[in-house]
Protein backbone atom coordinates (compact mmCIF):
# COMPACT_ATOMS: atom_id res chain seq x y z
CA UNK A 1 0.00 0.00 0.00
CA UNK A 2 1.72 2.97 -1.52
CA UNK A 3 2.43 5.39 1.68
CA UNK A 4 1.08 8.53 0.06
CA UNK A 5 -2.33 6.94 -0.24
CA UNK A 6 -2.39 5.13 3.23
CA UNK A 7 -5.49 5.17 4.97
CA UNK A 8 -5.77 4.27 8.63
CA UNK A 9 -8.38 1.49 7.62
CA UNK A 10 -9.33 -0.77 4.91
CA UNK A 11 -12.33 0.55 2.23
CA UNK A 12 -14.27 -2.28 3.64
CA UNK A 13 -13.50 -1.20 7.17
CA UNK A 14 -14.31 2.26 6.45
CA UNK A 15 -17.80 1.33 5.06
CA UNK A 16 -18.55 -0.66 8.06
CA UNK A 17 -18.18 2.70 9.94
CA UNK A 18 -20.54 4.37 7.55
CA UNK A 19 -23.05 1.59 7.83
CA UNK A 20 -25.93 1.46 10.71
CA UNK A 21 -26.42 -1.67 12.90
CA UNK A 22 -29.04 -3.98 12.23
CA UNK A 23 -31.20 -1.77 15.27
CA UNK A 24 -30.34 1.35 13.22
CA UNK A 25 -27.68 2.66 15.70
CA UNK A 26 -24.69 3.85 13.95
CA UNK A 27 -21.21 3.73 15.85
CA UNK A 28 -19.48 7.32 15.77
CA UNK A 29 -15.96 5.94 15.62
CA UNK A 30 -15.02 2.60 13.96
CA UNK A 31 -14.53 0.75 17.40
CA UNK A 32 -12.33 -2.82 15.78
CA UNK A 33 -8.54 -3.66 15.40
CA UNK A 34 -6.52 -3.75 12.40
CA UNK A 35 -6.54 -6.86 9.84
CA UNK A 36 -5.14 -9.76 11.60
CA UNK A 37 -2.98 -10.07 8.53
CA UNK A 38 -1.03 -6.99 9.07
CA UNK A 39 0.30 -7.95 12.46
CA UNK A 40 0.52 -11.73 11.64
CA UNK A 41 -1.81 -13.46 13.64
CA UNK A 42 -4.50 -16.02 13.03
CA UNK A 43 -6.42 -15.56 16.42
CA UNK A 44 -8.56 -11.99 16.33
CA UNK A 45 -8.26 -11.93 19.78
CA UNK A 46 -4.36 -11.49 19.95
CA UNK A 47 -4.90 -8.30 17.83
CA UNK A 48 -4.18 -5.37 20.22
CA UNK A 49 -3.36 -2.88 17.49
CA UNK A 50 -6.78 -0.50 16.50
CA UNK A 51 -5.51 2.31 14.37
CA UNK A 52 -2.46 3.97 12.27
CA UNK A 53 -2.11 7.17 11.27
CA UNK A 54 1.02 9.08 9.87
CA UNK A 55 2.89 11.79 12.12
CA UNK A 56 5.38 13.72 10.66
CA UNK A 57 7.94 13.02 7.76
CA UNK A 58 9.40 8.95 8.70
CA UNK A 59 6.99 9.43 11.81
CA UNK A 60 3.72 7.11 13.06
CA UNK A 61 1.33 6.90 15.51
CA UNK A 62 -0.06 3.22 16.49
CA UNK A 63 -3.07 3.01 18.74
CA UNK A 64 -3.65 -0.51 20.40
CA UNK A 65 -5.81 -1.53 23.34
CA UNK A 66 -4.48 -3.69 26.47
CA UNK A 67 -7.45 -6.08 27.64
CA UNK A 68 -7.37 -5.85 31.43
CA UNK A 69 -7.00 -9.48 31.70
CA UNK A 70 -5.41 -12.06 29.31
CA UNK A 71 -4.93 -16.14 29.46
CA UNK A 72 -1.14 -15.65 28.99
CA UNK A 73 -0.02 -12.22 29.80
CA UNK A 74 -2.09 -11.32 32.22
CA UNK A 75 -1.18 -8.93 34.82
CA UNK A 76 0.13 -9.70 38.28
CA UNK A 77 -0.28 -7.39 41.36
CA UNK A 78 -2.21 -4.91 39.54
CA UNK A 79 0.80 -4.40 36.83
CA UNK A 80 0.26 -5.16 33.57
CA UNK A 81 2.81 -7.69 32.12
CA UNK A 82 6.08 -5.83 30.28
CA UNK A 83 5.74 -8.58 27.75
CA UNK A 84 2.47 -7.34 26.82
CA UNK A 85 4.14 -3.89 25.57
CA UNK A 86 7.12 -6.26 23.50
CA UNK A 87 4.39 -8.12 21.33
CA UNK A 88 2.35 -4.36 20.68
CA UNK A 89 5.61 -3.24 19.41
CA UNK A 90 5.68 -6.29 17.12
CA UNK A 91 2.52 -5.93 16.17
CA UNK A 92 3.04 -2.39 15.14
CA UNK A 93 6.65 -3.14 13.41
CA UNK A 94 4.86 -5.86 11.24
CA UNK A 95 1.80 -3.42 10.89
CA UNK A 96 4.13 -0.24 9.45
CA UNK A 97 6.05 -2.78 7.15
CA UNK A 98 3.30 -3.59 5.39
CA UNK A 99 1.18 -0.59 5.35
CA UNK A 100 3.67 2.25 5.41
CA UNK A 101 6.47 0.59 2.96
CA UNK A 102 4.74 -1.99 0.90
CA UNK A 103 6.28 -4.94 2.27
CA UNK A 104 4.24 -7.75 0.84
CA UNK A 105 1.88 -9.59 3.27
CA UNK A 106 3.81 -13.16 2.91
CA UNK A 107 7.08 -11.73 3.29
CA UNK A 108 8.49 -12.86 6.96
CA UNK A 109 9.84 -10.42 9.23
CA UNK A 110 12.59 -11.07 11.36
CA UNK A 111 14.04 -9.56 13.99
CA UNK A 112 17.53 -9.04 14.85
CA UNK A 113 17.15 -6.94 18.74
CA UNK A 114 14.35 -5.81 20.61
CA UNK A 115 14.92 -3.56 23.46
CA UNK A 116 12.24 -1.79 25.92
CA UNK A 117 13.24 0.48 29.30
CA UNK A 118 9.79 1.30 30.92
CA UNK A 119 8.12 3.14 33.84
CA UNK A 120 6.34 0.81 35.92
CA UNK A 121 4.21 3.01 38.11
CA UNK A 122 2.25 3.34 34.23
CA UNK A 123 1.53 -0.31 34.15
CA UNK A 124 -1.04 0.00 36.54
CA UNK A 125 -4.32 -1.46 35.66
CA UNK A 126 -7.30 0.18 36.02
CA UNK A 127 -11.44 -0.21 35.51
CA UNK A 128 -11.08 -0.33 31.99
CA UNK A 129 -8.66 -1.63 29.17
CA UNK A 130 -5.51 0.40 28.87
CA UNK A 131 -5.35 3.12 25.97
CA UNK A 132 -2.14 2.41 24.47
CA UNK A 133 -0.24 5.19 21.65
CA UNK A 134 2.86 3.92 19.96
CA UNK A 135 4.59 7.01 18.64
CA UNK A 136 7.60 5.59 16.20
CA UNK A 137 10.13 6.70 14.35
CA UNK A 138 11.77 5.05 11.27
CA UNK A 139 15.51 4.84 11.17
CA UNK A 140 18.67 3.14 8.69
CA UNK A 141 16.20 1.91 6.27
CA UNK A 142 17.53 -0.35 3.66
CA UNK A 143 16.14 -0.78 0.37
CA UNK A 144 16.62 -3.15 -2.58
CA UNK A 145 15.32 -1.39 -5.52
CA UNK A 146 11.81 -0.56 -4.39
CA UNK A 147 11.97 -2.94 -1.27
CA UNK A 148 12.33 -3.00 2.13
CA UNK A 149 15.52 -4.91 3.12
CA UNK A 150 15.64 -3.85 7.06
CA UNK A 151 15.07 -1.05 9.27
CA UNK A 152 15.56 -0.03 12.80
CA UNK A 153 12.34 1.37 14.50
CA UNK A 154 12.48 3.95 17.54
CA UNK A 155 9.31 4.30 19.70
CA UNK A 156 7.60 6.41 22.18
CA UNK A 157 4.85 4.79 24.40
CA UNK A 158 2.03 6.17 26.12
CA UNK A 159 -0.02 4.27 28.24
CA UNK A 160 -4.11 6.00 29.48
CA UNK A 161 -1.59 9.54 29.21
CA UNK A 162 1.34 8.66 30.99
CA UNK A 163 5.13 7.89 29.67
CA UNK A 164 5.25 3.85 30.09
CA UNK A 165 8.54 3.61 27.62
CA UNK A 166 10.76 3.92 25.23
CA UNK A 167 11.88 1.01 23.12
CA UNK A 168 14.03 -0.04 19.63
CA UNK A 169 13.19 -2.48 17.41
CA UNK A 170 15.67 -3.54 14.48
CA UNK A 171 14.28 -6.27 11.72
CA UNK A 172 14.58 -7.51 8.36
CA UNK A 173 11.84 -8.67 5.67
CA UNK A 174 12.72 -11.45 3.65
CA UNK A 175 10.69 -13.15 0.08
CA UNK A 176 9.22 -16.10 0.18
CA UNK A 177 12.41 -17.24 -2.36
CA UNK A 178 14.52 -16.02 -0.13
CA UNK A 179 13.20 -17.41 3.11
CA UNK A 180 13.29 -20.68 1.48
CA UNK A 181 16.57 -20.17 0.55
CA UNK A 182 18.08 -19.08 4.50
CA UNK A 183 15.91 -21.48 5.55
CA UNK A 184 16.98 -24.99 3.36
CA UNK A 185 15.01 -28.33 4.46
CA UNK A 186 13.28 -26.21 7.38
CA UNK A 187 11.37 -24.01 5.25
CA UNK A 188 8.80 -27.08 4.71
CA UNK A 189 6.90 -25.84 7.86
CA UNK A 190 5.11 -29.73 7.73
CA UNK A 191 8.42 -31.23 7.83
CA UNK A 192 9.76 -28.95 10.39
CA UNK A 193 6.67 -29.26 12.67
CA UNK A 194 6.47 -33.58 12.87
CA UNK A 195 10.10 -33.31 13.94
CA UNK A 196 9.29 -31.31 16.72
CA UNK A 197 10.97 -32.71 19.95
CA UNK A 198 8.60 -34.35 22.32
CA UNK A 199 7.46 -31.61 25.20
CA UNK A 200 9.88 -32.09 28.21
CA UNK A 201 8.70 -31.88 31.99
CA UNK A 202 8.18 -28.18 33.24
CA UNK A 203 9.51 -26.33 35.85
CA UNK A 204 7.28 -25.58 39.10
CA UNK A 205 5.61 -22.89 37.93
CA UNK A 206 5.66 -20.77 40.90
CA UNK A 207 9.55 -20.97 40.56
CA UNK A 208 9.21 -18.53 36.72
CA UNK A 209 5.77 -16.63 38.20
CA UNK A 210 3.24 -18.63 36.41
CA UNK A 211 0.28 -20.66 37.63
CA UNK A 212 -0.16 -23.81 35.11
CA UNK A 213 2.57 -25.82 33.36
CA UNK A 214 1.29 -24.91 30.18
CA UNK A 215 2.98 -20.90 30.18
CA UNK A 216 5.96 -22.90 31.28
CA UNK A 217 8.64 -22.39 29.00
CA UNK A 218 11.44 -23.79 31.17
CA UNK A 219 12.45 -27.95 31.73
CA UNK A 220 15.09 -28.17 34.39
CA UNK A 221 17.97 -30.02 34.14
CA UNK A 222 20.88 -31.01 36.82
CA UNK A 223 21.83 -27.31 37.07
CA UNK A 224 19.88 -23.81 38.87
CA UNK A 225 20.98 -21.97 36.26
CA UNK A 226 20.59 -24.29 33.03
CA UNK A 227 17.24 -25.52 32.08
CA UNK A 228 15.75 -26.86 28.37
CA UNK A 229 13.82 -24.31 26.12
CA UNK A 230 10.28 -25.86 26.67
CA UNK A 231 8.55 -25.72 23.30
CA UNK A 232 4.99 -26.22 23.18
CA UNK A 233 3.76 -26.11 19.51
CA UNK A 234 0.10 -26.66 20.81
CA UNK A 235 0.13 -23.34 23.07
CA UNK A 236 -2.40 -20.82 21.47
CA UNK A 237 -0.29 -17.41 22.12
CA UNK A 238 3.05 -18.07 21.68
CA UNK A 239 1.97 -20.68 18.55
CA UNK A 240 -0.94 -18.88 17.26
CA UNK A 241 -0.23 -20.47 14.03
CA UNK A 242 1.96 -23.32 13.00
CA UNK A 243 5.77 -22.01 12.06
CA UNK A 244 9.08 -23.57 10.97
CA UNK A 245 10.99 -22.35 14.01
CA UNK A 246 10.82 -21.13 17.72
CA UNK A 247 9.21 -17.83 17.62
CA UNK A 248 10.98 -14.78 18.64
CA UNK A 249 8.36 -14.09 21.80
CA UNK A 250 8.98 -17.62 22.76
CA UNK A 251 12.97 -16.52 23.49
CA UNK A 252 11.68 -13.68 24.85
CA UNK A 253 9.21 -15.11 27.26
CA UNK A 254 12.05 -17.99 28.24
CA UNK A 255 14.40 -15.46 28.58
CA UNK A 256 12.09 -13.47 31.22
CA UNK A 257 10.91 -17.14 33.11
CA UNK A 258 14.83 -17.42 33.14
CA UNK A 259 15.37 -14.37 35.07
CA UNK A 260 12.55 -14.76 37.53
CA UNK A 261 14.47 -18.35 38.36
CA UNK A 262 17.63 -16.41 38.73
CA UNK A 263 16.42 -13.87 41.52
CA UNK A 264 14.71 -14.58 44.74
CA UNK A 265 10.88 -13.19 44.98
CA UNK A 266 8.63 -11.86 42.22
CA UNK A 267 10.33 -9.39 39.90
CA UNK A 268 9.45 -6.93 37.14
CA UNK A 269 11.60 -6.59 33.93
CA UNK A 270 11.78 -2.81 33.65
CA UNK A 271 14.28 -3.38 30.76
CA UNK A 272 15.02 -5.97 28.29
CA UNK A 273 16.99 -6.28 25.77
CA UNK A 274 17.00 -9.36 23.41
CA UNK A 275 19.35 -10.10 20.71
CA UNK A 276 18.57 -13.03 17.66
CA UNK A 277 21.67 -14.36 16.47
CA UNK A 278 20.15 -17.52 14.70
CA UNK A 279 16.79 -19.49 14.16
CA UNK A 280 16.15 -21.69 17.07
CA UNK A 281 14.87 -25.27 15.52
CA UNK A 282 12.40 -27.92 16.60
CA UNK A 283 13.87 -30.94 16.09
CA UNK A 284 16.78 -30.35 18.60
CA UNK A 285 16.90 -28.84 22.03
CA UNK A 286 18.06 -25.61 23.26
CA UNK A 287 19.47 -25.03 26.77
CA UNK A 288 18.77 -21.63 28.35
CA UNK A 289 21.69 -19.98 30.92
CA UNK A 290 21.69 -17.13 32.85
CA UNK A 291 24.22 -15.26 34.94
CA UNK A 292 23.46 -12.40 37.53
CA UNK A 293 25.85 -9.73 36.90
CA UNK A 294 24.91 -6.87 39.57
CA UNK A 295 22.72 -6.44 42.33
CA UNK A 296 22.02 -2.41 43.40
CA UNK A 297 21.02 -0.99 46.49
CA UNK A 298 17.18 -0.63 45.79
CA UNK A 299 16.82 -4.06 44.55
CA UNK A 300 17.54 -4.20 41.41
CA UNK A 301 19.02 -7.02 39.72
CA UNK A 302 20.46 -7.77 36.15
CA UNK A 303 20.90 -11.26 34.80
CA UNK A 304 22.16 -11.98 31.21
CA UNK A 305 20.73 -15.34 29.83
CA UNK A 306 22.15 -16.79 26.69
CA UNK A 307 20.12 -19.19 24.39
CA UNK A 308 22.15 -21.75 22.85
CA UNK A 309 21.42 -25.11 20.34
CA UNK A 310 23.95 -26.97 18.82
CA UNK A 311 26.53 -25.26 20.60
CA UNK A 312 25.97 -21.79 18.98
CA UNK A 313 24.25 -18.75 20.46
CA UNK A 314 20.61 -18.47 19.22
CA UNK A 315 19.37 -15.49 21.93
CA UNK A 316 21.56 -13.17 24.09
CA UNK A 317 19.10 -11.40 26.73
CA UNK A 318 20.18 -8.66 29.19
CA UNK A 319 17.30 -7.98 31.67
CA UNK A 320 17.48 -5.47 34.91
CA UNK A 321 13.83 -5.88 37.09
CA UNK A 322 12.89 -4.98 40.51
CA UNK A 323 10.90 -6.74 43.63
CA UNK A 324 7.27 -6.21 41.63
CA UNK A 325 5.85 -3.26 43.52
Amino acid sequence: MPSATLMPYSRDQRDAVKSRFADGNRPSALTTTVPREYVHRTAVSEVFLTNWRRGTADNWVVSAQWPRAHCFYGPVNGLHDPLLLIETIRQAGILLSHVAHRVPLDHPIIWQRVRYDLSPQALRTAQEPAEVELHISDHDMVHRGKRLISARQEFRIVCDGADLASATLDYSCHSPAVYRRLRGKYSDLALANSRALPLPEAVPPRLVARERDRDVVLSPTDRPDRWQLRVDTSHPVLFDHPVDHAPGMLMVEAARQAAQAATPGLTLPISMECTFERYAELDAPCWVETRTTARADDGRRQVEVGVEQHGKPVVSAQITSVPTP
